[in-house]
């Protein structure tokens, strides 16, 4: 056992007390020689906020000592909250006046000063500051003569940052800038900084989108010596990389993906065998052939963790001499891959599988719209282009619909929510939005990817060989309260709410699917459930009902999924050794925590594009009369959704007929004289009040 564990597991003894370092040297009986290990490994775990050093210089579990250690959520008003290292700690509320300079995002420490750590109402005060997060800020500058403030895009971040004179850096009022901060906040003292890079104009076309990839410090250049190393790969194939390989090249394989995509990750293949079994193969960019571990390549892999999927534009892991070129499995070419090959019986069972190292040349580079033209649509003239294809595809249907068939009844839930597709003109304007609509070929690739990463990840959980896993948590059982509270008021009931199992979830939404409650009900269900991420321990994915789950398909775009096929080909020969293995350990919890942070960063980075060009698609719809559904009720208001995904507010102050007032309890917004009621899925008639490309919003009114 490490020291780092070993200490962990001696303060966590029911006996412990705070202790100085000597008395923890003698109570580990740490040698003389290893003094020096022991200091600097807790030196690591204070700074990390594993441990706590208190004044008296004694050392100690946050827990122990009524601290919380976690990461601040900021919000415009000023406040915060705590959000807990420890999944089983509740959040913290975080008064104004308890901030002490910490700021949206910092790691802190937290002292409770109010309730009990874990209770619903208690409240805590920042005692220390572990890490910062916003080194650089985004924002637009508004100057005066001596002196300027940015205002951060992110309102989360709430205070002004200062700027002197000396250090607009060229900076024009208007400007929307990257700014360096040079001093934190303290007391009511504002941050201050230098600016660093003008980005342009906040009206200047292409500012908005570019202030928002700065804000989430996704880096769109390759440093240089990434460039290099991507340089030196071959574009093809070479016959040296293809030896000790199964060939697969005279095999029917597809890759079916959207008309857009150049970075293709996943091919499928399938057979009918002699049984009436299917035998699917699953084969997956081999991209660990070319991004060796602390390589350039591989570091800048980790540090981005993820490509990020803008309106206009996307943002790779990798450059795209690999992404679209020899890692991606582009048609009629050689490429080398790991496949995973599954036989799967007429119960969606997985039977018999093998792993393997593969070189593939795919016959076809479908798309999911021609795919849903044959299966769908029944379309002749597609139908006649793609003929020796055609009897494959009706085949993956039906195995999907098995697959699909087995998930739903083991309880996998699946929430039916729109999409949004996006159409821009050449100069980056919306043209149209619309729902995004899922056909046939999209399930055929889900089905076939889950059932993949599914036997990947139980074949290495037997195996016992450290790996990284995607987990879902089970849901907070008190969340899961309030919602069979809510759902109880139409006349429905969950089972098991103290130990919750996925299918009482989905057997709730097929009751309530077509019905006016069903998206109050799902919303809310949605708001209970725990985020997905990465951890090195498979503790199951909830919302698939899945006790193993890994995501192995992605290699081109997800830094867990190379990570995944390094380990697996290691596997494969042989070169898990017990001190690899010791390594791997070490490693991975920092990967799969720096993996969980890049997804969140991409997908709240694309979440703001999208809002960016849904604001600016309706700049000139503003006083025009939609329908739209409910999609949300609080104290301030209620958020309405039209048909083309667009969202808005209509804020309680535009509710002249009556005085509402907010039924928390129960979701809706009622009328104190009139007693009408409004709740989540209710159809209203809206107009377009107003447009604030700013905060990326729209405000609605209701039509007389």
């Amino acid at each position: 056992m490490k020291l780092f564990d070993k200490i962990l597991e001696y303060m966590r003894e029911e006996a412990y007390n705070p202790m100085l370092f000597n008395e923890l040297a003698e109570a580990l009986d740490i040698d003389e020689e290893d003094m020096a290990e022991l200091e600097e490994t807790l030196n690591y775990m204070e700074s990390e906020g594993y441990i706590i050093k208190t004044r008296k210089k004694r050392y100690g579990l946050p827990e122990r000592m009524n601290l919380a250690v976690g990461r601040l959520q900021g919000s415009k008003k000023g406040f915060g909250f705590l959000i807990p290292d420890n999944p089983n700690i509740r959040d913290l509320y975080i008064p104004v006046e308890n901030l002490n300079g910490a700021m949206h995002n910092d790691r802190v420490v937290a002292r409770i000063t109010k309730g009990n750590l874990g209770t619903i109402k208690s409240e805590g005060e920042i005692i220390r500051i572990l890490k910062r997060a916003n080194e650089y800020v985004v924002g637009t500058f508004e100057s005066n003569k001596k002196f300027g403030f940015v205002i951060p895009d992110d309102v989360r971040i709430y205070q002004d940052i200062f700027i002197s004179q000396e250090d607009f850096g060229g900076a024009k009022d208007g400007h929307k800038v990257v700014v360096h901060i040079t001093r934190w906040p303290e007391g009511r003292r504002n941050p201050e900084g230098r600016i660093v890079e003008i980005l342009g104009h906040k009206d200047d076309v292409g500012t908005d989108i570019l202030s928002i990839i700065r804000g989430h410090n996704l880096p769109e250049e390759f440093p240089a010596e990434v460039e290099a190393q991507a340089n030196k790969i071959p574009d093809v194939v070479q016959t040296e990389a293809i030896k000790n390989r199964r060939d697969l090249r005279d095999k029917v394989i597809v890759t079916i993906d959207g008309e857009d995509a150049k970075d293709l990750d996943d091919a499928v293949s399938l057979e009918v065998l002699t049984n009436g079994n299917y035998y699917l193969g699953v084969h997956i960019a081999d991209v660990s052939q070319y991004v060796f571990e602390n390589s350039p390549l591989d570091k800048e892999a980790l540090k981005r963790g993820t490509s990020v999927y803008l309106v206009d534009r996307v943002i790779p892991m990798l450059p795209r001499k690999l992404s679209n070129g020899i890692c991606s499995l582009n048609p009629k070419v050689d490429r080398l891959t790991l496949s995973c090959d599954m036989e799967i019986d007429g119960k969606g069972n997985v039977v018999n599988y093998d792993i393997y190292e593969s070189v593939i040349r795919t016959t076809e580079r479908m798309t999911y719209k021609d795919v849903n033209r044959i299966l769908e649509d029944d379309d002749e003239k597609v139908k006649e282009r793609y003929k020796d294809l055609v009897e494959l595809f009706k085949n993956m249907e039906k195995l999907m619909n098995i697959l699909r068939k087995k998930r739903r009844l083991r309880g996998s839930i699946d929430f039916d929510f729109q999409e949004t597709k996006i159409t821009l003109d050449e100069k980056g304007k919306p043209i149209d939005i619309r729902p995004y609509e899922r056909g046939v070929s999209e399930r055929i690739i889900e089905e076939f990817m889950i059932v993949c990463n599914e036997t990947i990840a139980e074949h290495m959980y037997w195996k016992e060989l450290p790996f990284v896993y995607r987990v879902h948590e089970d849901p907070d059982p008190e969340k899961i309260l309030s919602l069979n509270q809510l759902v109880h008021n139409f006349g429905y009931s969950i089972k098991g709410v103290d130990e919750i199992h996925p299918k009482a979830l989905q057997q709730l939404l097929d009751k309530i699917t077509g019905k006016r409650e069903e998206r109050l009900i799902s919303t809310i269900m949605l708001r209970s459930l725990r985020k997905a991420r990465y951890d090195g321990a498979s503790l199951g994915h909830f919302g698939l009902a899945s006790k193993y789950y890994c995501h192995f398909t992605s290699p081109i775009r997800r830094y867990p999924d190379l990570m995944i096929h390094r380990i697996i080909k290691e596997d494969l020969h042989g070169k898990l050794t017990p001190n690899r293995i010791k390594v791997l350990k070490e490693i991975i919890p920092s990967i799969a925590e720096q993996s969980s942070i890049r997804e969140r960063a991409a997908d709240e980075a694309e979440r703001e594009v999208e809002d960016l060009k849904k604001a600016e698609y309706m700049l000139d719809k503003v006083g025009e009369e939609f329908d739209g559904i409910i999609s949300g009720v609080t104290s301030f208001g209620m958020f309405v959704e039209l048909e083309n995904t667009i969202e808005g507010l209509v804020h309680v102050s535009n509710m002249e007929d009556d005085f509402y007032t907010f039924d928390e309890v129960n979701h809706v917004m009622i009328g104190e004289r009139k007693r009408k009621i409004y709740r989540i899925g209710d159809t209203v008639r809206i107009k377009v009040l107003s447009v604030d490309m700013a905060n990326r919003s729209i405000d609605f009114v209701l039509a007389e």
